[in-house]
């Protein structure tokens, strides 16, 4: 039986973040009953998409999910295995924030049986987290982690770097720091500029808010050297695992399999009829809590992916993992043999940005350092 995941996604926050262009609404007051049993009900109809797999593995995102009553976490995850067959030791994470009031809920999230926390940290500078427009502290931050090593086998936690005017010794430091708390799997994401935020309409106003290109390429790299000699080398371009620690639930969507999502906004990749289907709900919270209260479900498209959409998502997905795309995947998906899928193919052989072993596609160091321009090659000479 095939393996495949389930996100549910918790849409509210106590802020924005002003870099953030995830689905995420603040509100004053959420009827957290009323969700429990909204996206129960949206779980059961979306039971029904699933063909014969198996399930491995459930993140709940968002959003912040530690705002979520543990006692609806427990429901979500007790009726997805009484819906679902399940793998022996599925993974069940949990995205949280790390402020005190989160931090206390740890151990009922752990009872309710989330066994991988994911946290968002994002820095262990104070001035760094008010830039970033986090709520928390750094003491806060690593006295979180101290709970989540408490009571969870396995946990992460994000750092955001290429700051603006970030140097190389202080991002050393904060990454030996993390490293010092970091238990199997740490996320570092360079700082980019998503249109429709805050630090989007600050930077065309003339603010700096990232590192400049090359000095943030420099950090990519030393980051790259600091976390394989620690023992966690990347396995995607900004996740770094210890061997067997790396989130199974994000290897899915990288190695584009199948996965449910459910609550608003959730996007899903699921195969019916032997032919990959994309689906998206309804976005707005009402809107969506409105649609699976009269309707059961809040499933706004459910539509077949033609052969060229199933390549480029292959290519973005699968090329930002470190052991490169699948060619099983691809000829599973496409039908196609890599020199048939990318015209562009043996031109980036030639200048050393991408390596044909006879299992995948694999871009070089230097490939890597220019992945958005190699993908956007790749499919632009594919498709004209």
């Amino acid at each position: 039986m095939i393996p495949f995941g389930l996100y549910i996604h918790w849409p509210f926050c106590l802020s924005k973040c002003p870099y953030c262009d995830f689905n995420s609404h603040v509100r004053e007051k959420v009827e957290q009953r009323r969700w429990k049993e909204a996206l129960l009900k949206e779980l059961t109809h979306a039971s029904h998409d699933t063909t014969q797999g198996i399930l491995s593995s459930i993140f709940f995102g968002g959003g912040t999910p530690s705002l979520m009553d543990p006692e609806t976490v427990a429901a979500l995850i007790e009726t997805a295995k009484a819906l679902f067959p399940t793998v022996p030791h599925f993974e069940v994470t949990l995205e949280a924030n790390p402020s005190t009031v989160e931090a206390k809920k740890f151990e009922a999230f752990r009872k309710a049986g989330v066994n991988r926390l994911s946290i968002g940290v994002q820095s262990l500078q104070d001035e760094a987290l008010s830039f970033l427009g986090r709520r928390h502290s750094a003491k806060e931050a690593l006295k979180a982690l101290d709970v989540a090593a408490t009571y969870f086998p396995r946990y992460s936690f994000d750092l955001i770097y290429a700051r603006p005017h970030q140097t190389e010794t202080a991002w050393k430091a904060e990454l030996r720091e993390a490293l010092r708390y970091a238990q199997g799997h740490l996320s570092l994401y360079q700082l980019t500029i998503e249109p429709q935020t805050a630090f989007a309409t600050r930077l065309a106003r003339g603010e700096t808010m990232t590192l400049e290109e090359d000095p943030a390429a420099f950090l990519y790299e030393l980051t790259e050297n600091m976390m394989r000699e620690a023992g966690l080398p990347s396995y995607e371009v900004s996740n770094y695992a210890a061997p067997s620690q790396e989130c199974q639930h994000n290897l899915l969507y990288w190695n584009f399999e199948n996965y449910i999502g459910i609550g608003p906004g959730a996007h899903g990749r699921i195969t019916l009829e032997g032919v990959k289907h994309a689906t998206s709900r309804h976005k707005a919270p009402e809107t969506w809590l409105a649609a699976v209260e009269k309707e059961g479900h809040g499933l706004q498209i459910i539509e077949s992916l033609s052969p060229e959409e199933r390549l480029q998502e292959l290519t973005l997905m699968g090329l930002r993992l470190t052991q490169g795309l699948s060619l099983k995947r691809l000829q599973e998906e496409t039908g196609l043999a890599p020199e048939e899928a990318y015209q562009g193919l043996t031109h980036l052989e030639g200048e050393g940005l991408l390596v044909k072993t006879p299992t995948h596609l694999v871009p070089t160091p230097e490939g890597r350092l220019r992945l958005n321009g190699l993908i956007a090659f790749l499919l632009n000479q594919s498709f004209g």
